[in-house]
């Protein structure tokens, strides 16, 4: 009696898996890839450097400009 091993399926892709992009050069080589924490990561980064401009902003804003002091001694040589 012959016992043959069953033939493998293909494997079942997940749909929670995500997505990795290759990017490759002309010739053939991975030049790098983009995985999903990737893009995670740049759009964290957007949104904090945002938070950042907008308090900057409303700080900026609020804070009175700062006025260089009049000079306490007057010049010993003024020309005319």
């Amino acid at each position: 009696m012959n016992k043959f091993e069953p033939k493998q399926s293909q494997p079942k892709m997940d749909a929670d898996e995500g997505w990795v992009v290759q990017v490759y050069g002309s010739n053939r080589r991975l030049l790098y890839v983009l995985e999903p924490s990737h893009g995670w990561t740049f759009l964290l980064g957007c949104g904090f450097g945002l938070l950042i401009a907008v308090m900057w902003f409303n700080v900026a804003r609020l804070v009175p400009p700062v006025e260089p002091a009049p000079p306490t001694e007057t010049p010993k040589l003024q020309l005319d």
